[in-house]
């Protein structure tokens, strides 16, 4: 569902109308009509950004002109490197950006197009949190997912609680709770640590016992329903992940001390499976947001 951009715009056909003058060719239909979001990637270190945000216009207007609900995405990367030292510099580039975009657009006649702007490197963690929160809004049942996380992190009095796709390391919802980038990274790693060590040791064991999901071919995978770890840190917080679905992961932030009825976090956890399931098999119905018991 992403259409990618990156000052030319590869798999977006040229375009040679004005960008005053939107139109869309059949090509342009079949591509941005199954989009869900389009996402342009502007090299920040590649100054000036006049013809990249022309043509970024100039996508915007046929993307628009095809698919009136495509989200539209800004990645505004490389922000890393000498030019980038400090925040005050990255923020001076995405403000630079966005005064040439919103001037761009309200030239074309796209004044009140809603643009999302994201400052990513690959050499951090920005890129992944910027990517998330692309598909978190591409989530209808989002605000359900976070209320349920609110309801599991006030229950078992956690700091804080992701759910992350194992594949690509994106958390798809989290609780309302201010998130940190920090935070983020390590819930991240844990998920390497897991998946690599389990790769090691916890294969040849006929996918988890019986009755446990194994892959579709019927091998042993290094993620299954008991899949799980636990992460002492040296500040004493304590890093607990959990399946919850098929490469879904839930991954949890406590103080230790508040660890110690891990048999009634698990419980809870069960409970927020459920709800999960019902979630998924029952979209279309009200979910009653599972008060989870335990407290």
């Amino acid at each position: 569902g992403f259409d990618y951009g990156d000052g030319g715009s590869p798999g977006v056909p040229p375009s040679s109308s004005s960008p005053t003058t939107p139109s869309s060719s059949p090509d342009d239909s079949h591509i941005y009509t199954r989009a869900t979001a389009l996402i342009f990637v502007v090299d920040a270190q590649d100054e000036p950004y006049d013809h990249v945000l022309q043509n970024f216009t100039e996508t915007v207007s046929r993307a628009i002109a095809a698919n009136p609900s495509v989200a539209i995405e800004v990645f505004i990367n490389k922000v890393d490197g000498e030019l980038f030292l400090s925040d005050e510099a990255k923020y001076d580039c995405r403000r630079d950006i966005m005064q040439q975009v919103a001037d761009e657009l309200h030239d074309a006649g796209l004044p009140d197009v809603p643009i999302a702007y994201h400052l990513t490197s690959i050499y951090d963690h920005s890129i992944f949190e910027a990517f998330s929160r692309v598909v978190q809004k591409l989530i209808p049942q989002l605000p359900t997912l976070e209320n349920l996380l609110n309801v599991l992190v006030s229950t078992c009095n956690m700091e804080k609680a992701y759910l992350f796709d194992v594949a690509s390391k994106l958390y798809i919802s989290t609780d309302s709770s201010p998130v940190d980038l920090q935070s983020v990274e390590l819930c991240s790693d844990m998920i390497d640590v897991v998946l690599d060590v389990s790769g090691i040791y916890g294969l040849g064991r006929g996918g988890g016992g019986p009755g446990e999901d194994v892959d579709e071919e019927g091998e042993d995978s290094a993620y299954d329903a008991q899949s799980s770890s636990v992460i002492r840190l040296s500040n004493g917080m304590v890093l607990y992940l959990k399946e919850v679905d098929t490469m879904l992961a839930l991954v949890c932030l406590t103080h230790s001390e508040n660890f110690h009825k891990k048999s009634l976090i698990n419980y809870n956890i069960n409970c927020l499976k459920k709800a999960l399931k019902m979630l998924v098999v029952s979209p279309n119905q009200e979910t009653h947001h599972s008060q989870l018991p335990g407290e």
